[in-house]
């Protein structure tokens, strides 16, 4: 269960790098592709600084559950040993 537990929040972790790494080139391409300097330009932008921010959000999360997983066994080995 907790080796299940922790593929979990890896494959989070993974998932979140990747959408956080689509997020920040539609980021730096808005600059080139978008209209510069109008709302439309702008406006283009937030979509992907607000998936930023999400996917960050993710993957904090994701660690949080392989950080307690990871608690559970020391604890456990700790128990058992």
């Amino acid at each position: 269960m907790i080796n299940n537990t922790l593929a979990v929040g890896i494959q989070g972790i993974q998932d979140g790098m990747v959408g956080m790494e689509s997020a920040a080139r539609k980021i730096a391409r808005g600059g080139v592709d978008g209209a510069q300097g109008t709302a439309e330009g702008a406006g283009g932008l937030i979509e992907p600084m607000i998936d930023l921010k999400l996917y960050e959000r993710s993957v904090e999360a994701s660690a949080q559950v392989v950080k307690a997983a990871d608690e559970t066994l020391g604890t456990l080995l700790d128990i058992v040993v």
